[in-house]
Order: structure tokens, then C-alpha cells, then sequence
């Protein structure tokens, strides 16, 4: 199979690729081709720039692909059509393209768990959630109208090897290895769908092979877990007793002091069961999941990462020193 993945230089698009070569695919990545990482052996690259129609048609001009995986669809991508351009682009000729969408794409509702039929979040092209449900409605419509074969894969929180989202299961792991205070806010209530990097690939490619899929949307991560259990789990997984400090409502300071799912914005589940009549959903559980990620997480670099981690592109950095000092507030 003669395989593109838009993006492909970290975490999901990094594991895609090494997915598809470890299976005997023939892979391309297109990027901006700015970032310092090498490809796997036998690797192409493409140099293209998601917010330039120009450079995309330039880049796709005379390609053909058996599949895309599209892993780089952000807000950067979203304005002045640029996201219907690359869908032009590639209609009638790729044989299959597989957009990865988002849990953000939904309007929240407490009824859980989301079905792949609710409505979409009502907000702006220019936020993740709102280009992710604009992309997908672009997705769908091409569908109708000219049979594009392009099909939509809701994940949540993913999580794994090489994250490149901070402020997770890294500095989870970093905070009670060193003992330190985790703070919580919402009684610890906030649940969240969680899955684990490998199995959301390997979703990703079935989807890409399998003709059925065409036009459809399907939730890829549904097991759950409340934020306070994700500590407990956590802390189990390496070994020690978590200090726990809630942070009341209405608490409010500047900087990061928990993890970005902690927050009320993310508190919700997927059902998986659609996924599973097509035979897509592969999950590994939560448990196992997060063990297996502490191996690799002991054996990594990451392991000695800073006290004080920012994350400009998904503002999802921490800062341990300045959780220590509101930790010592709440606790007088």
C-alpha cells in the first residue's frame, strides 16, 4: 500500500508511520520539513505548507496514494478555505483519507456516554474544537457530493510513548516519583475518555483499508477514567502514595497547576460501539496501557525532565514549583 501521512514527524504521526513500515507499506510524510527529527529507513519526505494552497498543490501535483492519513489537521490549517483546498486536492486521487478529529469536535452534554450522531461544538473555525467539527463537515459533504472516500476518527485523550502533550502522563509520573503535591480541582469528578498512542494507529490504518468506512465517523477511545482516579492509578503504577490536594471551585491564579483534563471542559466519554460493528476498535484498557508507558517512560529521556516544562503550541506546559506554592496555600 502507497501510503501518505500528512504530518508524521511526532508522537501519532511519528507512530503511524513506523506502524505502516514495520507492516511493508510504502510511506510518504508531507510537512513543513522544519523539524529535526530523521524519518525511519525507507522513509520519503514531501515538503509542503498546510496554510499555503499554493504549496500544497505544488507538493500533491501528479501524486496518487492508496491512502491518507491526515494527523496535522490544527487550527493553523483552518482559514480562507485552506482545508476545503486540500480536500479538492485530493479527491480522485487518493483511494482512501483518514482524518483525525477529536472528543473536541462534540457539543459537551452530561449524557454519556457521546454517540458519533451527537451535535457538533458551535464554536469558532480558529479553536481545535471548532476547525476539528469545520473539517469534518467538509469531510462529509465531499462525501455526498462526489463520493470522496474520506472517513473521520474521534479520539480523546491520547497518551503513550514520545507524548508531546506536557502537561499528561509525563509530568504525572515526574510529580510522584518526587513526591510532590497533586493538585485537583473538581473534587476530582472530571472523567475522560482515555486511549493509548499504539491502538489509535492501528485504528487509524485499518480505517484506511477498509472501503465500508467511507463517510463514516467513528469514536476510536472509550474507556474512562475521573481525574482522581487517574492519580490513584498513576501512583500505583510507579509505587507510592499520592499527596492530594483539592483545589476548591471558584480558585483561580495564573499558570498551569494541573494537568489540562482535569479541567470541567473535558469531562466527557465515548461509546466505541459503532467502532466495534465495523471491527475497528482495538484497545489495550487503561491499565495496562499506562504500565507499559511507565516502562518505556523509566527507560526515556523524559524521565529527567525539568520542574518547569512549557508547551507553546498546545499550552499544555507545567510548572512544579509554582503548584508547590499554591499546594502550600490551600493547605493553610
Amino acid at each position: 500500500m502507497k501510503s501518505l501521512i500528512l504530518g508524521g514527524s511526532t508522537f501519532v504521526g511519528r507512530r503511524t508511520v513506523e506502524q505502516l513500515r514495520e507492516a511493508g507499506h510504502e510511506v510518504t510524510v508531507l510537512n513543513r520539513g522544519k523539524t529535526t527529527s530523521e524519518l525511519p529507513e525507507g522513509v520519503s519526505r514531501i515538503v509542503g505548507d498546510r496554510t499555503s494552497t499554493e504549496s500544497m498543490r505544488a507538493a500533491l501535483e501528479g501524486t496518487e496514494w492508496d491512502s491518507v492519513i491526515d494527523v496535522s489537521g490544527f487550527v493553523m490549517a483552518a482559514g480562507g478555505g485552506l482545508y476545503e483546498d486540500l480536500i479538492t486536492l485530493l479527491d480522485g486521487r487518493v483511494g482512501s483519507y483518514v482524518f483525525v478529529s477529536s472528543i473536541m469536535a462534540y457539543a459537551p452534554t452530561g449524557l454519556m456516554p457521546w454517540t458519533e450522531d451527537q451535535p457538533y461544538r458551535d464554536d469558532p473555525e480558529t479553536t481545535y474544537g471548532g476547525f476539528k467539527a469545520h473539517a469534518e463537515r467538509v469531510i462529509l459533504d465531499r462525501h455526498a457530493r462526489t463520493n470522496f472516500p474520506g472517513s473521520i476518527a474521534r479520539p480523546a485523550a491520547i497518551y503513550g510513548p514520545d507524548n508531546n502533550i506536557h502537561d499528561m502522563e509525563t509530568a504525572m509520573f515526574l510529580r510522584l516519583r518526587k513526591g510532590l503535591p497533586v493538585l485537583v480541582p473538581h473534587e476530582g469528578l472530571v472523567t475522560t475518555s482515555y486511549g493509548h498512542v499504539d491502538d489509535l494507529v492501528t485504528n487509524l490504518v485499518e480505517m484506511s483499508k477498509l472501503p465500508k468506512a467511507a463517510g463514516e465517523v467513528f469514536n476510536i477511545t472509550g474507556q474512562g477514567c475521573s481525574a482522581i482516579e487517574y492519580v490513584h492509578q498513576l501512583a500505583d503504577i510507579v509505587g507510592v502514595t499520592p499527596e492530594i490536594i483539592t483545589v476548591p471551585t471558584g480558585y483561580t491564579t495564573e499558570g498551569p497547576l494541573f494537568g489540562h483534563l482535569f479541567k470541567d471542559r473535558h469531562h466527557g466519554i465515548l461509546s466505541v460501539e459503532k467502532a466495534a460493528d465495523f471491527g475497528l476498535t482495538v484497545e489495550r484498557g487503561f491499565r495496562i496501557g499506562h504500565e507499559q508507558t511507565y516502562t518505556w517512560f523509566c527507560e526515556s529521556p523524559v524521565a529527567d525532565s525539568p520542574d518547569v516544562l512549557a508547551d507553546p503550541m498546545w499550552g499544555a506546559g507545567y510548572d512544579f514549583g509554582l503548584e508547590a506554592k499554591f499546594a502550600e496555600e490551600l493547605r493553610a
